[in-house]
């Protein structure tokens, strides 16, 4: 079984966001940044070289594949910033309803910019994502 691509590693999560040219996803992953460790209160850390992790869990599928990955985060891509809320939005659609202008992954949000959105209703997703996740899996900090 293939390991993970994904892993925790050292890079500096300040270095990561302040290398991004563009300066209005640069301000984005500023407050996003802060949004998201006033939310859990968990130390991030980078996951490959782009996401920003927050708190992990470890899994383990029916299949026997298992790891372990990122509790929540999020990723300054260059078209948008993905929202990473694990294992998915299944069960959030009244939430997503009210978040603004978005598009959706499998368990990623796609958001052009943070003034598309609500900040207080992307809070709300966050900490609904973390109680699913730990329904399934125990989440730990980071």
């Amino acid at each position: 079984m293939a390991d993970n691509k994904t892993v925790a590693t050292a890079q500096s999560v300040t270095d990561f966001i302040a290398s991004i040219d563009h300066p209005v996803r640069r301000a984005d992953a500023e407050t996003l940044h802060q949004l998201f460790r006033d939310e859990t209160g968990w130390t991030p850390r980078m996951w490959g070289p782009t996401i920003i992790g927050y708190g992990e869990y470890h899994y383990t599928y029916d299949t026997g594949r298992e790891g372990d990955f990122l509790a929540t985060g999020f990723s300054p891509r260059k078209a948008n910033q993905s929202i990473y809320v694990m294992p998915g939005y299944a069960n959030f659609q009244p939430i997503l309803d009210r978040l603004g202008k978005h598009k959706m992954g499998k368990s990623c949000l796609y958001v052009n910019k943070l003034a598309d959105i609500d900040l207080d209703v992307l809070r709300e997703l966050i900490r609904a994502g973390l109680t699913d996740l730990a329904a399934k899996y125990p989440v730990k900090p980071s």
